[in-house]
């Protein structure tokens, strides 16, 4: 066998080779094959062995798994003319493989523009505070408008998330002082708080001791009280005790320190009068008795 024998034999098994696995697909399972036949689609094929006639067969391979795209951040315009960046994820899934290929050229960049001019109109109906707090609202709406136009290519919006929003510099300055401005404020509500706590409890505590205080004055009143209803029914049991002769001898004593004074007139109580007269009456009467 001469060289060129062995050149096209080579060359016929390459192309044999090259045929045949042009024919013979594996196909993973979050892939799928669109099988064209000469220009026509025949179907989708997958997962697993897939057999291709040779030369007639054509295949467009689909990949099923979720994708994101990140979108470049976008200057929109909202509602009330302020200028705002918004930077945008936008995650899709292809759920009919056939669509995809035969009614987009390339879903992914058609995709990515819908997203953008969707975006601009959902800011546009806005003002900048709504654009600022409503975050869920944009995303729910974006991922809505852009679901009725992505169905008629085979793919689903799962999701849409706003990376970041980017105001004006003279808004995020203004944000800043209204930001400082209420953290102050609650500072010092929570001291104005902290003050009237403070002032509630001294005060409670000014009472407690004050009603502490009265209940021990109280006290100590009915204690003397005491003290004082006991001594004197002491002394009116010793008083009820003593006779008449006893009581003359003390009334004999108290005139005796009287007389002592260095006065020149001496005023003797009534009480003490009586007592001496009363006493005398009885001592006389004794006698006249005996």
């Amino acid at each position: 066998m001469d060289i060129v024998t062995l050149i096209i034999l080579l060359v016929v098994v390459l192309i044999a080779v090259s045929i045949l696995a042009r024919c013979i697909r594996i196909v993973p399972e979050y892939e799928r094959l669109v099988v064209f036949r000469l220009g026509r689609m025949i179907g989708v094929r997958g997962p697993g062995l897939v057999l291709l006639a040779p030369i007639i067969d054509s295949a467009v391979k689909v990949d099923l798994r979720e994708f994101v795209i990140d979108i470049p951040p976008q200057t929109c315009i909202t509602k009330d003319n302020a200028p705002v960046d918004i930077d945008l994820l936008v995650y899709l899934k292809v759920f009919d493989p056939a669509l995809a290929v035969t009614s987009v050229s390339n879903y992914v960049t058609a995709s990515t523009g819908i997203a953008m001019t969707t975006l601009r109109a959902v800011v546009g109906d806005l003002p900048l505070d709504d654009v600022l707090a409503k975050r869920e609202y944009i995303n729910s709406t974006l991922r809505a408008k852009l679901d009725e136009v992505t169905d008629r290519w085979g793919i689903k919006v799962t999701s849409v998330e706003i990376k970041e929003i980017k105001p004006p510099r003279d808004v995020q300055e203004a944000m800043i002082k209204q930001m400082a401005a209420e953290r102050n404020r609650r500072a010092m509500i929570l001291e104005a708080d902290g003050k009237k706590q403070a002032a509630i409890l001294e005060a409670e505590g000014y009472r407690e001791s004050q009603i502490k205080r009265a209940e021990g004055d109280k006290q100590a009143e009915i204690l003397r009280a005491e003290g004082i209803a006991k001594s004197l029914e002491l002394i009116n049991e010793a008083a009820s005790k003593l006779g008449s002769n006893t009581l003359f001898l003390r009334y004999l004593e108290t005139l005796g320190k009287i007389a002592e004074s260095p006065a020149t007139k001496i005023v003797v109580p009534m009480e003490l009068v009586s007592g001496i007269l009363q006493i005398v009456r009885s001592l006389g009467g004794s006698q006249s008795s005996e």
